[in-house]
């Protein structure tokens, strides 16, 4: 069953305020309401509307899940409302203005009808390609992302069928990369395109390792790729990219100025460090790396398509493969020490980067293992979560297409 609606806990009101140093005077001056307000508030005789649970989050200097009681990943649509400050009157007044909000006649009584999972009356409503539209309208008023609201609708109405998001536009390369490619003389835009098919042999290598069970260095390191090393070339050779642009004609005395001036552009990035050369010793290395800038201006300049976006609602291809390798682990779970790293404030119930940042989609979450006669705790294990279940049941095909290289997890 869908957990209660949400409603600010009175008691957690005074801690906060507390916390912040402030008395029930200058938060209620903060606010533009009485102090009478306040300690109604604090003593739980009134509960704040919805319009004031934003503003009260942000005098204290907390989020609305502070003052709510509501984990990261588990919001539901109530929440998103509540933390954007709407009442259910001033949601509909907004969706009406729009196409969808017209076609399903959207008013109040239907918006407290979703969030409390009833049944919401009108034809429209129970067809997916409707509901999609609604989605992203409901993403736009909140000013969150869309996958936040799809979440919190699968959370809210678990029975329904899941709406079916729009197809996002395809559009050509951005303007910027295309100014930017047109800006870099012809020297300038070989370099930068041997440099991003370097990146991308190297990046299908350390695929084959992944495939082979060999271990793979964090992507910040391999991206990185050597250009020339400080010593004698008939004692260490040239590099790949030194030889792939000795084949096209241009390496010579000035590669050093032409990579500083893409450096300066901010398309690719120049670091040094030192290995060991066997017969030669510890020698200066000379590291280049593309940006995300360098690689779509390349991309735009070479003509190439761009790399089809993951929809809004799907994971990438990295956090689709923790999301695997959890659900593999079956009804025993992974040891708390098995997940580390950014994959958790993505997925993780509880998990929020920083106040401002979105939170994670609760996917995955930390369950005890009680020893026998449940005494105490032995040990924390990963769990993938109902809408964890959820989603990887709707889009299990999506995602095998998407990423044939991932084995699904069993059923």
């Amino acid at each position: 069953m869908p957990r209660r609606l949400l409603a600010v806990e009175h008691t957690k009101i005074r801690t906060l305020r507390e916390l912040a140093g402030l008395t029930p005077q200058e938060l209620a001056d903060r606010l533009g309401v009485t102090y009478r307000v306040v300690m109604y508030w604090e003593e739980g005789r009134y509960v704040p509307e919805a319009r004031n649970v934003r503003r009260l989050a942000d005098a204290l200097g907390c989020a609305t899940s502070d003052l709510t009681g509501t984990p990261s990943g588990t919001e539901m649509l109530a929440d998103l409302r509540y933390a954007s400050g709407f009442t259910a009157e001033e949601v509909a007044t907004r969706l009406r203005a729009t196409a969808v909000g017209q076609d399903l006649f959207v008013d109040a009584h239907k918006i407290r009808s979703l969030e409390r999972n009833r049944r919401v009356s009108g034809w429209n409503w129970r067809k997916p390609e409707y509901t999609g539209r609604l989605v992203q309208q409901l993403a736009a008023v909140y000013e969150v992302p869309v996958r936040m609201v799809m979440d919190a609708w699968m959370r809210t109405r678990p029975a329904d069928e899941p709406p079916n998001l729009p197809e996002r536009e395809r559009k050509g390369p951005p303007a910027s990369a295309v100014g930017a490619w047109g800006d870099l003389n012809e020297r300038q835009r070989v370099y930068l395109g041997e440099v991003m098919r370097d990146d991308r042999m190297t990046e299908a290598e350390m695929w084959m390792r992944r495939q082979n069970s060999v271990r793979v260095p964090p992507a910040r390191q391999w991206r990185q790729l050597p250009f020339a090393l400080d010593a004698p070339v008939e004692l260490v050779g040239h590099t790949r990219l030194q030889q792939r642009l000795r084949s096209a004609g241009v390496h010579d005395q000035g590669a050093g100025a032409t990579l500083h001036s893409l450096d300066r552009l901010g398309l690719i990035k120049i670091t040094r460090d030192r290995v060991e050369v066997a017969g030669v010793g510890e020698v200066g290395r000379t590291l280049v790396e593309i940006t995300r800038r360098g690689r779509a201006c390349a991309r735009a300049g070479l003509g190439e398509p761009l790399e089809p976006a993951t929809p809004a609602h799907l994971l990438s291809e990295w956090l689709w493969a923790v999301v695997v390798r959890v659900a593999s682990a079956g009804q025993e779970g992974l040891h708390e020490s098995e997940l580390t790293g950014k994959s958790l404030f993505y997925l993780a119930v509880g998990y929020r980067p920083k106040r401002q940042a979105h939170p994670s989609r609760g996917f995955i979450e930390l369950r005890p293992r009680m020893a026998p006669g449940d005494t105490h705790v032995l040990e924390y294990r990963w769990h993938v979560t109902r809408l964890g279940h959820q989603h990887t049941a709707t889009y299990l095909h999506v995602y095998t297409e998407m990423y044939p290289e991932i084995a699904p997890p069993p059923n």
